[in-house]
């Protein structure tokens, strides 16, 4: 589970959740003194605890964990974000039917009727607000390479990957001391090139980006199906330019089109 990929939506969905469980162990009548004694919780009132608060929770559990996934997950034909958010409408349902109802509400009523309205709001909006798509967690720097090494290339410096740099005026393959010139006869090899990005254009470097909320990664074949989904606060790396869009790799190695290159944030 991708903790990075968490928006500010996930995070209100997330204390929503804490403040409902809360309550739920506060007082379900009104009272004072030695009469709270007497007056039970939502888990001591066995319908109230188990028929509107915790599916309320547990329906915050499936959104943030269908969130923090690669890929979504489905129950029952449904997906686990659109089950939690179901939950969390009957919680919200239930408990206001419970303020209607009760003579005297105290505090577990109050206090949870706020608090799953204020989750299934956030629930409900995250995917239609883009403030609460931004990422919880921002994502961190990528690390700083020497000058001239290729991005996600470790060990690599200055010149082309794995190249071992002569001495000045060395032949390739025969060293020889700086300032040492050519034998008669022959020839000065000239040194390699760093390679360009496989099939990319000349002037195309890769480098790595993050992008603002998830996206599909699609085949490099054209395949309308997604291969991955890129997650924000994570770094990936842009190894090739294919029209308007990036061919990507993921941190597993899996390289893919990027077709919405729209507000991703350069490394």
């Amino acid at each position: 589970m991708n903790i990075r990929s968490l928006t500010r939506g996930d995070g209100v969905v997330i204390g929503a959740a804490v403040l409902l469980f809360i309550a739920s162990f506060l007082n379900t009548s009104d009272c004072s003194g030695s009469l709270c004694d007497a007056v039970p919780n939502t888990w001591e009132f066995t319908p109230m605890g188990w028929g509107s608060y915790f599916p309320g929770v547990v329906g915050a559990a499936l959104i943030v964990v269908n969130r923090g996934l690669p890929q979504p997950r489905k129950v029952a034909g449904l997906d686990l974000g659109q089950l939690g958010v179901a939950l969390t409408a009957a919680s919200a349902w239930v408990i206001l039917m419970w303020m209607f109802e009760a003579e005297d509400a105290g505090g577990a009523i109050i206090l949870g009727l706020i608090a799953s309205l204020v989750l299934v709001g956030a629930a409900v909006a995250t995917p239609l607000v883009p403030a609460l798509q931004a990422a919880l967690i921002g994502a961190p720097k990528p690390a700083a390479t020497p000058y001239g090494a290729q991005p996600g290339v470790p060990g690599a410096g200055y010149g082309y990957p794995g190249a071992q740099q002569q001495p000045y005026g060395a032949q390739q393959g025969q060293p020889q001391p700086y300032g040492a010139q050519p034998q008669p006869g022959q020839q000065q090899q000239p040194a390699p090139a760093a390679p360009q990005a496989a099939g990319g254009p000349a002037d195309f470097t890769p480098f790595w980006f993050a992008v603002p909320v998830a996206r599909p990664l699609y085949g490099e074949d054209g395949s309308p199906t997604p291969i991955a989904e890129l997650a924000p606060g994570t770094w990936y790396l842009a190894v090739e330019q294919r029209g308007p869009g990036l061919v990507a790799q993921t941190q597993d190695g899996r390289r893919g089109v990027l077709q919405d290159t729209s507000g991703i944030q350069r490394g």
